[in-house]
């Protein structure tokens, strides 16, 4: 479980592709500091499991599926990601609550910068759309974020220096592909929304067939 709050920027110095997905190597001396082997480590949203850890850089192992459903499988030596080691239960809750399990990818529409900060609009599939709402949490390439307007696309975030900085959004390009996560509680909602009503349904069934309609 993560909070959507990077820790630190690494960088991809090398890729070695397996029979089943790809081993990536990330420099980041921050992130190594008290990492083991098996630790969880959010990259660019996506929770990976640490295989080897160094003095500065650590190797994690990144399935077929995940390259296909994530950005992952578009990577690089030498790309910039966003880091993040998982939440320990005596620290603040800073972002919101981020599992690093992706629900698909957006595409960067327009890139609007002013004196405070950067606006950008992400466009995504109607099936992530759908548990998004206007001043609600998103992860956008794992870091946290507040949705400031939808649209029929998708939605807008405005990113203040701050989150500029210390993340890779900043270097972005209309067009880049970004991996979405959406807020875990909306899917607990319409979970036990459709569960309701299939209780609902239950009990009308029963009580039909007690009258003899069914």
């Amino acid at each position: 479980m993560f909070t959507g709050l990077i820790e630190d920027v690494g960088e991809i110095t090398r890729i070695e592709k397996s029979g089943t997905g790809v081993f990536l190597s990330i420099r980041s001396p921050l992130i190594c500091d008290g990492t083991e082997e098996g630790d969880s480590i959010s990259i660019d949203g996506a929770c990976l499991t640490v295989t080897a850890v160094g003095d500065s850089s650590f190797t994690v192992f990144a399935s077929r599926v995940t390259c296909a459903v994530t950005t992952l499988g578009e990577f690089r030596v030498g790309r910039s990601v966003n880091l993040e080691r998982a939440l320990q239960l005596n620290a603040r809750l800073g972002g919101h609550i981020v599992q690093g399990h992706i629900d698909g990818k957006g595409t960067i529409k327009r890139i609007i910068r002013d004196e405070n900060g950067l606006a950008i609009t992400i466009a995504v599939d109607g099936d992530i759309r759908a548990y998004l709402v206007e001043k609600g949490s998103v992860a956008v390439d794992g870091v946290s974020l507040t949705i400031v307007t939808l649209d029929d696309e998708g939605f807008m975030v405005y990113l203040i220096p701050e989150t500029l900085a210390k993340t890779t959004l900043d270097k972005k390009a209309q067009g880049a592909a970004v991996n979405i996560e959406i807020d875990i509680l909306a899917k607990y909602v319409e979970k036990l929304l459709s569960r309701e009503e299939d209780m609902k349904d239950d009990r009308l069934k029963k009580k039909l067939m007690e009258e003899g309609f069914m």
